[in-house]
């Protein structure tokens, strides 16, 4: 049954002063999505926006934007007006925060938005009142989805992974969701965090994606061990910006990613990263060559690392690390041989894997 969730009360308060008031609509038909064959292609655009999210998909003359970039920049408007973008079917602004909602002011008022989904979580920026006075202006539909809803819209069947609902931690309760294009599955979760991950686990949804959006910008703060097993991807990709001041991604979570089989792109390494589909198979095509795992950030330090962190490094298991531990502080990666079990062979191969490093 279809259900249409009442304004925040931050949003009522703030639109009382309007001439009009956005009326929340339901969005695109929910149900269950029936199993078909693609005619068309699906392209995902993970857009290099610097320190900030935005993701564009484009199929079968939709379109849906998750994210809009860094309040400081144009770089999502640019690039949807060099797409050739006119009309937007959703736009998502994940969760509050400047660097996610940071031009849908600007896109919703320069697109025609039909609908525009939030979270509910208030926030007194300017850049978030800015998002509602641009919905109330343009007349644009307004939705807070919630766990449990599904949406078909085209052939896109998009499952809302969370939240159940809101308490006022914006960053955490970040929308997250599945989508499904055939039997090509993407994953997006915003800035949700480690203990958000696992009530979605926990949940019982079948979580399992091709395609992980690595969530708060390949922080430590979310992607557990737990969470990419459930999700299971064969590719992972974060949003950061080059040289950010926060050292995103972080080194432990490009690890755990790899040492579960996924291939990792970055934005801040590879440009804006676009994956194509056509529902049965897929294609990632990046706007520069590299590897992420070789940036600055690309180190735990064995002398201050957690055992799970130490985890990452080839060769140590769970005993290995609590030696570490016990042992430490080291001088240099040479001296790990001096535990039990670990030999030369397994020196080199931790510096082959160029993760651990010495640092006072």
């Amino acid at each position: 049954m279809k259900r249409i969730l009442i304004l925040t009360v931050a949003l009522l308060g703030f639109l009382a002063g309007c001439q009009d008031t956005v009326a929340p609509k339901k969005p695109a038909e929910q149900g269950d999505s029936v199993k078909e064959s693609m005619d068309s292609t699906l392209t995902v655009h993970y857009i290099d926006v610097g320190q900030g999210d935005a993701t564009l998909l484009e199929f079968d003359g939709h379109a849906i934007l998750i994210d809009a970039g860094h309040w400081k920049s144009d770089q999502a408007v640019d690039y949807l007006k060099t797409a050739g973008i006119k009309a937007i079917d959703i736009a998502v602004g994940t969760h509050p925060d400047a660097d996610h909602i940071g031009q849908l002011a600007q896109i919703i008022g320069e697109f025609s938005v039909e609908e525009v989904w939030l979270s509910g979580n208030p926030s007194t920026s300017n850049t978030y009142l800015n998002v509602l006075q641009s919905i109330d202006a343009s007349g644009t539909d307004y939705y807070e989805p919630r766990a449990g809803d599904v949406f078909d819209v085209g052939k896109m069947r998009i499952d809302v992974l969370y939240p159940e609902r809101i308490t006022g931690a914006a960053n955490e309760e970040s929308i997250s969701m599945k989508l499904t294009y055939g039997e090509i599955q993407f994953v997006f979760t915003g800035d949700a965090g480690v203990k958000e991950e696992q009530q979605m686990i926990d949940s019982g949804t079948d979580l399992q994606a091709k395609i992980l959006h690595l969530g708060h910008h390949g922080s430590n703060t979310s992607t557990s061990s737990a969470f990419l097993d459930a999700v299971s991807p064969e590719v992972a990709i974060y949003s950061a910006g080059a040289d950010n001041s926060y050292g995103h991604p972080h080194a432990e979570v490009l690890a755990a990613v790899e040492n579960s089989g996924a291939e990792v792109y970055g934005t801040d390494v590879n440009g804006t990263i676009i994956v194509e589909t056509d529902g049965s198979s897929y294609n990632v095509v990046t706007s520069r060559t590299g590897i992420p795992t070789e940036g600055e950030n690309r180190c735990i330090n064995i002398n201050i690392a957690s055992t799970a962190e130490l985890q990452q490094i080839t060769g140590i298991g769970e005993t290995y690390a609590k030696e570490i531990i016990r042992l430490r502080p080291f001088e240099a990666i040479e001296d790990l041989d001096d535990i039990s079990g670990i030999g030369q062979a397994t020196v080199e191969a931790i510096k082959e894997q160029n993760l651990a490093c010495v640092e006072e």
